[in-house]
């Protein structure tokens, strides 16, 4: 699997590609720069990995999280981040999507103010995916990217959205390409290519290399990619800050560590989003073996809820505090013109969830489709008006207690049957998405990625682990979510065919679902065995 080539002039191993801009993508000068990163800083990675398993075995025995005394004076300073750059001072509503070259074109052109190309939860990392999503982004940055099919030729308009990229997190490797006889980190790959192929192009252009920062635990993981993108702009003869970041707080550690988190990035710093998907994810996570984190079925843990309405609060209060900006969470609903009343059910709810964001003084929110662009511009223009951002609104109490963060038992609600069939169906679905080479699959009238993935197969495991009684006063066991596995698998049998159920690579699927949903042990992150499933 190893190009001899690559090896002897870089040091770096690589899978074999048959993809046409692959040696483009993977230059020798580019191949030197991952080299020099890995040496550098994966020792460091690898500490802060073990540090992650350190705290999960002190959660486990009873701990829980709380603001660091020792970086008091970090919280309560009155410093600033540097200001955003002109491209990005006006965030009011960002879409996200896939590095796929024409869901980029239609991102870029759907009259949002930034898109993110995401390699990370809406990317199925296939080592074609990971080449063609490089030589895309390079292509969208110098705006030649475009696409012919037989229905309709794709190009860019004449105004697009300020393009921002999000790499893989921290706990994942990139096994396509070795160093010394192991796999590199998957953040140094994705955001080492991209900013050595794009940054000097884009800051010609007037704009600069901007990322998403995602699955961050503290502020020594953000330190490390302060060091990373330095050493970048080094390499490169940028400008120290050239470079700019936001941060998904996106798990309950990072929460207690956002002020941290700004501080350490530096002159890197731009803002903060909230990963609202992820963050539930890592509270069933970090508190598996808690009985009063058991959460009810995901529909019910909305942005209302006690702790999340407390860590949005938090997020906007930090960020306006140090000058940055509060990104809101995805809308994740598709527009369905076949059913006119789902469609308009769901606006209403988008509609709501971003008045309350707008009026939370967030400075921006996320959609995950094009006919939501609109719907949600309008909100914010109302709050905005000619305004790029609010920074100067605060988003609450700026001492919200631990405690407030940690108020999962007022959750309430309910565990029902047709929310365990929800999380088995969505999740063995979206998993053979992932497997068949698709990281953001329309299932049900919602956008799924990684992240929705995640809670579904952990609710499920959750339950089962503590025993969680059902509204029907039937308790989740292994047996009843295998039924209700055997049951979801064979309507998508019936619906598919012998033949498209195997070529949809449902059997492995569920294979898969069950692994990490019923495992004895709870296993962090389902993308890291479904990597080891895909080419």
């Amino acid at each position: 699997m190893e190009r001899p080539a690559d090896r002897g002039a870089s040091g770096v191993s690589l899978a074999r590609s048959d993809r046409d801009r692959a040696s483009e993508v993977l230059s020798p000068d580019a191949l030197a720069l991952l080299e020099d990163l890995h040496r550098r800083f994966e020792p460091r990675r690898r500490a802060l990995l073990e540090r992650r398993a350190e705290r999960q075995a002190a959660f486990d025995a009873g701990e829980l999280p709380d603001f660091p005394e020792e970086t008091k004076d970090v919280r309560e300073g009155a410093w600033q981040v540097p200001p955003a750059p002109a491209d990005l001072a006006d965030r009011r509503v960002e879409i996200t999507g896939p590095v796929e070259r024409k869901m980029m074109i239609n991102a870029l052109n759907s009259g949002a103010r930034a898109f993110m190309a995401d390699f990370e939860d809406a990317c199925s990392p296939t080592w074609a995916n990971l080449i063609d999503g490089q030589a895309n982004v390079a292509d969208a940055v110098r705006r030649t990217i475009s696409l012919t099919t037989p229905e309709k030729e794709y190009r860019l308009n004449d105004r697009v959205a300020t393009l921002l990229v999000r790499p893989r997190g921290w706990h994942l490797v990139e096994r396509h390409a070795t160093i010394d006889g192991e796999p590199m980190s998957a953040s140094l790959f994705d955001a080492g290519l991209f900013i050595f192929h794009n940054a000097r192009e884009l800051t010609a252009r007037g704009s600069g290399p901007y990322l998403y920062l995602a699955k961050l635990e503290g502020r020594q993981e953000a330190a490390l990619w302060h060091d990373v993108l330095s050493a970048c702009e080094e390499a490169l003869g940028l400008d120290r800050g050239t470079v700019r970041v936001t941060v998904l707080i996106e798990t309950i550690l990072a929460t207690f560590e956002m002020d941290e988190i700004l501080w350490a990035l530096g002159e890197h710093a731009t803002g903060l989003n909230a990963g609202r998907w992820d963050y539930i994810f890592s509270v069933i996570k970090k508190f598996r073996s808690r009985p009063e984190f058991v959460l009810p079925d995901r529909a019910q843990v909305t942005m209302t809820v006690p702790f999340m309405r407390a860590y949005a609060h938090r997020l906007v209060d930090v960020c306006h505090r140090h000058g940055a900006h509060a990104i809101g969470g995805m809308a994740a609903f598709i527009p369905n013109r076949r059913k006119p009343e789902v469609t308009e059910h769901a606006l209403g709810k988008v509609r709501e969830d971003k008045e309350r964001e707008a009026g939370d003084g967030f400075d921006g929110t996320w959609v995950a489709h094009p006919d939501l662009v609109p719907v949600a511009t309008a909100i914010f223009d109302e709050t905005l008006g000619d305004r790029p951002n609010q920074l100067e609104r605060r988003g609450g109490d700026a001492a919200i207690p631990a405690a407030d963060l940690l108020d999962v038992p007022a959750t309430g609600g309910t565990v029902t049957e047709a929310g365990v069939r929800t999380n088995v169906s969505v999740g063995v679905r979206y998993v053979a998405s992932w497997l068949t080479g698709t990281g953001a699959a329309a299932i049900d009238d919602l956008m799924e990625d990684a992240a929705t993935a995640e809670i579904s197969r952990s609710q499920v495991w959750q339950w089962i682990h503590h025993g969680k009684r059902m509204d029907d006063g039937r308790t989740v066991t292994a047996e009843l979510a295998r039924a209700i596995l055997e049951e979801e698998t064979q309507r998508l049998r019936d619906t598919l065919g012998e033949a498209g159920f195997t070529e949809a690579r449902i059997p492995e699927a569920r294979e898969l679902f069950e692994r990490v949903a019923l495992s004895p042990e709870f296993i962090e992150f389902l993308t890291i065995p479904a990597s080891e499933a895909i080419d």
